[in-house]
């Protein structure tokens, strides 16, 4: 797979301001680094995704999904900047396929982030859900629109 130098800069530049933890796991005599959280770019804006129990939520029971912002070079972007939405659709998606919940956004702190989207989740059933988010900078200018999906399996209590 051929990377080009602009796309590895641009990655390099969001991982200076963006911590992605690393967990390992000890195999008979290896060590193998899993990420407890999962970072995409779009545009010029990096999120750092995490749900909680440990990408492991539940049916029936209360989950915190957050999502970190941040612009190219590092900046954090804090959610009192932003206009954020969460739409969670059922998989599997295609273009007719309605939200089924819309929850609430807010500013929360968690680890090391401050004001941060976030949004308490309960999932109706097991299954596997899209958990789209999409916003763009209040001031019209300060970052481009952005459009995440992540993928969020929930299995039975």
């Amino acid at each position: 797979m051929k990377i080009s130098i602009k796309i590895l800069l641009l990655i390099l530049a969001f991982s200076v301001g963006t911590k992605a933890e690393i967990v390992n796991h000890k195999l008979p005599n290896k060590l193998i680094p899993t990420y407890a959280h999962n970072v995409e770019v779009s545009q010029d804006v990096a999120c750092t995704f995490h749900i909680t129990p440990n990408h492991n939520p539940k049916v029936g029971k209360s989950s915190l999904a957050w999502f970190a912002l941040t612009r190219q070079g590092g900046k954090s972007i804090p959610f009192s900047k932003c206009n954020c939405q969460l739409n969670v659709y059922l998989e599997p998606r295609n273009s007719d396929s309605k939200t089924i919940m819309n929850p609430e956004l807010k500013g929360i702190k968690t680890e090391q982030y401050q004001d941060i989207p976030g949004a308490e989740i309960m999932f109706p059933q097991a299954g596997v859900y899209d958990l789209e988010i999409i916003g763009s900078a209040k001031d019209g200018t300060s970052f481009k629109p952005f459009k995440f999906n992540y993928s969020v399996t929930v299995t039975n209590r």
